[in-house]
């Protein structure tokens, strides 16, 4: 089928698809086999495999939601704010962006952002707060944030805040008992694989998308997606990414030419998924004038143009689809992998690691550890070296091995900051390595799984900042910086426990010490 070619330089590549093929693997996913990954994967497979009709099942949901949508603009309500974490706001973003649509995603427990989106227009907000279990931390503080914003705006919060969650969850409880507009999504479809759910389609919906479109796009290509043959892109896209992680090709670089942010969404359902047991396959996210070192160990795929790139390892691919339908490739070719590298793609088994060790800072059971150093208006964490660049030297050193990568992560404002993401380009060719870029906490629900249980290769550079003023959550015995302090040290200390290098810069002046970082990594 058009719009996707894949390369692969071994025989293993044509063998395994055609044993995919005569195992009937398209179709069996099609019924909702739950033994496709083995019998560890059977339990949780069993409750996570409605993804696979959704371009059908969900259309139900457009007119309630079309309703809504009037509902909300004849009250003057038009500008639409997203609370949710990994796949509850990585697809709104990209769905929204694709169809040059208005979004604001609040992703983060930064204070400076939680501020921001709070003071912006609260008066004409939809607030979209969204989440699956209904318990995530993030959005559970952005809703009280809000929440507080309308109680002292004199406004009645249930006019304007719209939940989105899975039925029965502490949520929907918690919202139906206050009288809030609440869309249940489906619950037997996993969080990175909720794109065309009401996760995906309610906050884009209100915001103004033609949502029919989009379901069609899926529509008009679930037949050949679930089909079994050695034509099915979706399966050589599995086969591709699976059969090249068992040959040490483990990186996938994603080459954006769309501009939409596509590839962040790739990069969480593929690393959520697939980084376990010590294994899996690690997306890098590149444009095409900011590839960074393209390595022997990168499968390298270009989004939004049929033209295979060049690359090292000869495992290479293109997708130009529309949205819809690559929302549908990509989550199949998912599943390919994980069954090709023999894990279970629909669990996070080492997630809930880092909660746990935060949980345990804001609790007040763990006291969060004083700097190793003190060079200017940056402390450092993790090195016994005296000065940044000696620490920053001394951790990029130990990026040698032929599959390590350097995973950045930066714990700030990402609407304000957004060019530290630039940096990702440089220190890639400077290292002659991978590098990844990470905006703390969103990457915790998406790489985050893949940093702990995948490939034991990374080299981790934590950047974190002293929020100046910071915000309280409402009802809480902690802030937001607390909060996020508690979810890098949390994740930081996972890291190491597991022989990860890490080295976290904290900037007790974000302006002077951002000024110094840039420098230094560029």
């Amino acid at each position: 089928m058009g719009g996707v070619h894949v390369s692969a330089p071994v025989r293993s590549y044509e063998s395994v698809l055609r044993r995919l093929v005569e195992d009937r693997f398209a179709s069996r996913l099609s019924d909702r086999d739950a033994t496709l990954w083995g019998r560890g994967a059977e339990e949780e497979a069993a409750k996570r495999l409605a993804w696979v009709d959704l371009a059908r099942t969900s259309r139900p949901l457009l007119p309630r939601i079309a309703a809504a949508r009037d509902d909300l603009r004849h009250a003057g309500l038009d500008h639409v704010v997203l609370c949710g974490m990994g796949g509850s706001s990585l697809a709104p973003e990209v769905i929204c962006a694709t169809a040059g649509v208005d979004l604001t995603v609040l992703d983060s427990s930064d204070p400076e952002m939680v501020r921001r989106a709070v003071g912006d227009r609260l008066e004409s907000a939809v607030v979209v707060v969204a989440s699956k279990s209904g318990g995530t931390v993030e959005t559970d503080s952005q809703r009280r944030a809000f929440e507080q914003a309308y109680e002292d705006a004199g406004l009645l919060a249930k006019d304007h805040i719209v939940i989105v969650t899975d039925p029965s969850s502490p949520l929907d409880e918690y919202a139906t008992a206050a009288g809030y507009r609440v869309f249940r999504a489906d619950p037997q479809v996993g969080g990175r694989y909720s794109a065309l759910t009401a996760f995906g389609l309610v906050p884009c919906g209100l915001a103004g998308v033609p949502l029919a479109g989009l379901l069609e796009q899926a529509a008009q290509v679930h037949d050949a997606y679930l089909s079994d043959s050695v034509e099915n892109v979706a399966l050589r896209l599995g086969a591709l990414l699976g059969v090249a992680a068992d040959n040490d090709v483990d990186k996938l670089v994603l080459v954006d030419h769309t501009g939409t942010g596509v590839g962040n969404w790739i990069e969480q359902l593929v690393a959520e998924s697939t980084g376990k047991h010590g294994r899996g396959v690690l997306p890098v996210v590149t444009t095409p004038d900011a590839l960074g070192a393209v390595t022997p160990d990168c499968v390298v795929v270009a989004i939004g143009t049929e033209t295979l790139p060049e690359s090292p390892s000869g495992y290479a691919g293109a997708v130009d689809l529309p949205l819809g339908a690559q929302m549908l490739l990509w989550e199949v070719a998912t599943t390919v992998a994980g069954e090709i590298i023999d894990i279970n793609p629909f669990d996070q088994p080492d997630v809930e690691s880092a909660k746990k060790a935060a949980r345990g800072f804001l609790g007040g059971d763990v006291e969060l550890p004083g700097p190793d150093a003190v060079d200017g208006d940056i402390e450092l964490f993790g090195t016994g070296a005296a000065t940044v660049e000696e620490a920053v030297a001394e951790l990029l050193g130990q990026v040698q091995g032929p599959l390590d990568y350097l995973a950045l992560q930066v714990y700030l404002d990402r609407w304000t900051h957004a060019d530290l993401a630039d940096l990702r380009a440089p220190l890639s060719e400077r290292l002659g390595r991978p590098v990844t870029f990470g905006w703390g906490p969103r990457f915790l629900h998406s790489t985050g799984q893949y940093h702990k249980g995948g490939t034991p290769t990374g080299v981790f550079l934590q950047v974190t900042m002293a929020p100046s003023p910071d915000l309280e959550v409402p009802g809480r015995d902690f802030s937001f910086g607390d909060f996020i302090a508690a979810q890098a040290v949390g994740d930081g200390q996972v890291l190491a426990e597991r022989g990860r290098p890490v080295l976290r810069l904290h900037l007790t002046d974000v302006t002077a010490g951002l000024a110094r970082l840039r420098e230094l990594l560029s």
